[in-house]
Parts: C-alpha cells; sequence; structure tokens
C-alpha cells in the first residue's frame, strides 16, 4: 500500500483497515506455523503496512510521543 493512498483515508478508514491488517497477518502466522505460507514476504509487507497505518492514524489525531 502506498503512502499516498494512506494519506487520503480518513480516520475511520484507517481504523478499519488498521485492524483489516491486523487479521491478515494472525491468519498469515497461523499458515507460516503449520507450514502453509508460501510466501514468507507477505509477513514483512503487511508489518509494513500496519506500520505506515498506525503511522498516519497518530498524525492525524495529533497524538504526539
Amino acid at each position: 500500500m502506498k503512502a499516498e493512498k494512506v494519506r487520503e483515508m480518513s480516520l475511520d478508514e484507517l481504523a478499519t483497515r488498521e485492524n483489516e491488517l491486523s487479521e491478515q497477518l494472525f491468519r498469515l502466522r497461523l499458515q507460516k506455523a503449520v507450514g502453509q505460507l508460501d510466501n514468507a514476504a507477505k509477513l514483512r509487507g503487511i508489518r509494513r503496512d500496519i506500520a505506515r497505518v498506525k503511522t498516519f492514524l497518530r498524525q492525524k489525531r495529533g497524538v504526539a510521543r
């Protein structure tokens, strides 16, 4: 997912997307544990997408760490 797409999303869309990505990451981890995961690079991409979404969520909410 490109940063431009994430930047255009609203807060509700970002929160929904974060939940979807977290569920997808969980399913991929289960597949990896069972040995059914074909492309292990998907895990890395999903983790990065989650981080990207969380970053923009924090920025839009105005929370600074």
